[in-house]
């Protein structure tokens, strides 16, 4: 299994960070030329991997770390999702309701990828907590996670409890992305 985490402001390199904690490797890419980021991914550690867009897609697991507003021209990366499982890690701020045709923002995004398996998580945490010691008085802390593909829910729970973190599962995207959707600014 490869992963991807697309995007590398804020919430991509603390996911990178949660990755080479681990020692797991991971490829980072944005719309810009690796080099650009490459310097930061090496600060982060040996197993985060600059690379383009195009060459970052391929990876079986992708975190969707960018903006809810860029989501659509990272989907035009790939003709096909099929079988790919994405993480949908946007949130939408300052997205009206009515954009969102009523409904959650991760129904929108999985529209967006379709074929893909999408998963929403990893978006209710600032990144300054997200990048925090994830063992905290005694426990973990919960990440949690919503998908209408079960398998690919299960997936990303047992690689949200091998990075670290209890993992839980909301259910479906009609239901539990409105519990972990973001709203206002």
């Amino acid at each position: 299994m490869n992963y991807a985490i697309i995007g590398f402001g804020e919430i991509g390199q603390t996911l990178a960070r949660a990755f080479a904690r681990r020692g797991i490797e991971v490829s980072v890419a944005t719309t810009r030329d690796p080099e650009s980021f490459a310097s930061a991914a090496a600060a982060i550690g040996p197993g985060i991997v600059p690379k383009t867009l195009a060459e970052a897609v391929k990876a079986d697991i992708i975190f969707l770390a960018v903006r809810f507003q860029s989501h659509p021209d990272v989907a035009k990366a790939l003709p096909s999702w099929q079988g790919k499982i994405i993480v949908d890690v946007t949130n939408a701020y300052g997205v009206p309701d009515e954009e969102l045709g009523g409904q959650p923002s991760a129904k929108v995004v999985a529209q967006a990828f379709a074929g893909g398996r999408l998963v929403k998580g990893f978006n209710h945490l600032a990144a300054s907590v997200l990048d925090q010691d994830q063992a905290v008085h005694g426990g973990r802390r919960v990440v949690f996670l919503t998908s209408d593909d079960d398998a690919a829910a299960e997936e990303i729970g047992a690689l949200a409890d091998q990075l670290g973190f209890a993992p839980i599962n909301l259910g479906g995207l009609s239901e539990g992305g409105l519990l972990v959707q973001a709203r206002g600014n």
